[in-house]
């Protein structure tokens, strides 16, 4: 399909007699922002000169005192949300500096821009195709508060195996039909168990008719509504822009059906967390550059690639992993990929080479650790670098963990490198390990001392300082 142009975009809207233009933008934590302009105020000039907005009021942007920023739409991006009453066709914009009309470096889309045009200047490939795969919660109640003398969450679903002895009639509900999925059994049973099934299917005709291309929908591991839509790879800015509109999808059709929609990675105890497992592979022109003769089909390309992800793996993860949560999904036990290792099936590897197809342009490299709360342009383009690193500096990744984890004797488990244990640590390996990042100006010194001050200062410390209600049961009798 041809690239859209604002003339194309403008006819759209007379075709479809859209009434309002909404323009939409990532902040820095990943969070999709808007807002709503007639359709008459939108013409050519406005791709070119950008609205006017208050950079100020967004999360980890600049200060007050330099807070005027402007928005310039990418026809390319354009469509038709399928969401609002009105007609309103929705735009996802870059956002430049009024005065020196330089791109914004905190802007999360224009990190993912500038890498893949160092890439192109390195002359290493031409493009890097991403492919993750989002896993997802769809709860039917959800209700959290922390105050100074209480902290509580409290999550429901029909399909929780919590849910087993329920008396619905009691609730008003009608009855109780079992059904319940046990933890770790959601992969695959069909309908009545599966009781989502409907909604996926909206989901992924919703994406669709928006214009991304979706491979399958299935229901994952977890009981109470575990989920996964998975996308077919686009390049990287492309697929940071498909990101953004998966879960704008996800989370509006859950709320059309009364449900509610979470991508943090461990919303429960004692079943499978979220993860996003990302597969990439670099290209140049029509040739995929990882396919080759050597272990799993790689080219030598592909596994220097895999070198430089393991070995900035834990600065990485400070990106891609980037809630206090997310730890809690990488622990052993629940096919969290905790190995800083390779292989071409093992689950426990973060690295691991699909080996469904024979195809050379089917060959990449999946990074298992990545988790649905991330900012999807930075993580890209983070694990672009890492990759790039590996490929500029020729670094091998040693021999491929083709054993079972679980049978590996306890010094040979030692032996093999770890995820960090929590966001702190994480964070602190990407203080001391992100000049891969700075190459090209793709990443900056602000960009990164920004991200490691507000994620320290707004989620580290803030967890810190608040007890936990299993403290409570630890420890109230001391």
């Amino acid at each position: 399909m041809a690239a859209m142009t604002p003339q194309t975009v403008l006819a759209m809207c007379r075709e479809r007699d859209i009434k309002a233009v909404d323009l939409r933008f990532m902040d820095f934590p990943g969070i999709w922002q808007h807002f709503t302009i007639p359709v008459d105020k939108l013409d050519e000039e406005v791709f070119e000169d950008g609205l006017g907005f208050d950079g100020s009021s967004i999360r980890g942007w600049q200060a007050i005192n330099e807070s005027d920023m402007l928005l310039l739409p990418v026809a390319d991006t354009a469509f038709v949300d399928p969401f609002t009453e009105i007609p309103t066709l929705a735009i996802i914009c870059n956002v430049q500096d009024p005065i020196t009309r330089e791109d914004y470096t905190r802007d999360p889309r224009n990190v993912a821009r500038k890498a893949v045009n160092y890439l192109k200047s390195t002359g290493v490939a031409d493009t890097c195709y991403l492919g993750p795969e989002a896993e997802f919660f769809i709860f039917d109640d959800i209700r959290y508060d922390q105050t100074s003398n209480s902290g509580f969450y409290y999550i429901d679903s029909e399909e929780g195996q919590w849910n087993r002895g329920t008396d619905y009639r009691a609730k008003g509900m009608g009855p109780n039909l079992g059904y319940k999925l046990r933890h770790k059994e959601g992969y695959f049973p069909v309908p009545p168990a599966d009781a989502l099934m409907d909604i996926r299917n909206e989901m992924m005709l919703t994406m669709i008719e928006c214009g991304l291309s979706v491979e399958a929908q299935h229901h994952e591991v977890g009981t109470a509504g575990q989920a996964e839509i998975d996308l077919k790879f686009a390049d990287l800015v492309r697929m940071g822009d498909n990101m953004c509109l998966y879960k704008y999808i996800i989370k509006n059709v859950a709320k059309k059906y009364n449900k509610t929609v979470t991508f943090m990675p461990k919303p429960l105890f004692a079943d499978n967390g979220s993860g996003m497992h990302t597969h990439i592979s670099f290209w140049k022109g029509d040739k995929p550059l990882f396919a080759g003769n050597g272990y799993a089909g790689l080219s030598e390309m592909g596994l220097f690639a895999i070198g430089g992800i393991l070995k900035h793996a834990p600065a990485l993860l400070a990106i891609c992993c980037p809630t206090t949560n997310s730890y809690k999904r990488l622990v052993p036990g629940y096919e969290a990929p905790v190995n800083l290792a390779y292989s071409q099936r093992n689950r426990s590897a973060c690295c691991r080479i699909p080996m469904y197809s024979p195809s050379p342009k089917s060959k990449r490299v999946e990074f298992r650790c990545p988790d649905p709360s991330c900012n999807p342009y930075l993580t890209f383009a983070a694990l672009m670098m890492a990759a790039l690193d590996g490929i500029q500096n020729k670094i091998h990744p040693g021999e491929p963990l083709d054993k079972d984890i679980y049978d590996l004797a306890p010094e040979e488990l030692a032996e093999v490198p770890k995820t960090p244990g929590s966001l702190g640590d994480a964070l602190t390996a990407l203080a001391k390990d992100h000049e891969f990042l700075l190459r090209g100006d793709v990443f900056t010194e602000d960009v990164i001392n920004t991200w490691i001050s507000y994620k320290s200062k707004n989620e580290v410390d803030a967890m810190a300082l608040r007890p936990h209600p299993y403290e409570f049961c630890l420890y109230y009798d001391m």
